[in-house]
């Protein structure tokens, strides 16, 4: 029995650490869940293994030759074994659940001087804000290297959930509360974020860039971010913060998205309702059920813009489209 089960947990063990389950790591908080995980993981191998062993060596050795349709003999419980087999696991779940917890405390650590970013969610579209940096926004995440990052987030609509898969940490963002999760990221690259949560028609758009760079190049993105935020980019940079391209076609901006209506045609499509281009441009952001384009339905085109967009980045906006559709 003890070979079968030497067998049976080399084979096990072999599909667990042959297969890549997991991403590459990118964060600290990222190596304590895969601890957590490989802990489990090798727990419930060996599990696997007894039990599989046992059950083979009694079909191999205990079955009834093929005439004997004879009652097999009574047998009464094990005390020991009884004891063993509740004992033993509740030990090793509990083991599990203790590890689990210190893992979930120190994940929920920023430590004494981390980089706050305000991470906003909205259908269907990221938006982030660095209070450190004079409140920069950004529609790209760009985070230091071994800096813990204290995310503070926020929905605008419904639920969303913030995830990274190299980095491990995963958040809900529930409307009308403030949501906070933790990530040190430990190596530079590009990476994606995703939303997790089922949002609504747009939700499988809903992902944003991710760069983590030196301290010294994540500086010189600061800078070159409020540098370039005059009025000539502003319109560009608001279209890109907020999503606009995972839904719309807009040719000018590089995007092909087809949840909404191409924007390279509102001059054409205001002239059909009647309105002047910038006004109906306007209306289409902070009342887009008023006028609905054809072949598209209403409630498609989330209403929370004209709350989430500041007046200055409407205006920015509705002359950034506007005047390139002219």
């Amino acid at each position: 029995m003890a070979g079968i089960g030497i067998v049976v947990g080399i084979l096990v063990t072999l599909v667990a650490v042959l297969i890549p389950w997991l991403p590459t790591s990118a964060s600290e908080e990222m190596d304590r869940i895969e601890f957590v995980f490989w802990f489990a993981t090798v727990i419930c191998i060996g599990i696997f293994a007894l039990v599989a062993s046992v059950i083979i060596y009694s079909v191999l050795t205990f079955r009834s030759p093929p005439e004997d349709e004879s009652d097999g003999p009574s047998i009464h419980g094990h005390t020991g074994l009884e004891v063993a087999w509740t004992v033993v696991p509740a030990v090793l779940v509990v083991a599990i659940g203790v590890l689990s917890a210190v893992v979930l405390s120190q994940n929920g650590n920023a430590g004494p001087n981390p980089l706050p970013v305000k991470v906003f969610a909205l259908q269907f579209a990221w938006r982030f804000e660095y209070p450190e940096q004079n409140g920069l926004k950004s529609g790209e995440l760009v985070l230091p290297v071994g800096r813990s990052v204290r995310f503070e987030m926020q929905s605008a609509d419904v639920i969303h959930s913030f995830w990274i898969p190299e980095m491990g940490q995963k958040q809900d963002l529930v409307p009308g509360i403030t949501t906070r999760v933790v990530v040190t990221p430990k190596r530079e690259g590009t990476f994606r974020l995703v939303c997790t949560e089922l949002c609504g028609l747009g939700h499988a758009t809903m992902r944003a860039p991710v760069r983590v760079l030196s301290q010294a190049k994540f500086d010189a993105w600061v800078k070159q971010q409020q540098a370039g935020a005059g009025a000539g980019d502003k319109g560009a940079a608001t279209f890109a913060a907020a999503g606009c391209g995972g839904c719309h076609t807009f040719t000018p901006a590089g995007t092909n998205g087809k949840i909404g209506p191409s924007l390279d045609n509102v001059a054409a499509d205001a002239k059909k309702a009647g309105e002047d281009v910038r006004a109906y441009v306007k209306e289409s952001i902070v009342d887009p059920n008023k006028v609905i384009a054809q072949g598209y339905s209403a409630g498609v085109m989330p209403r929370s813009y004209g709350q989430s967009l500041s007046a200055e980045e409407i205006d920015a906006l509705v002359q950034y489209l506007a005047g390139s559709t002219q």
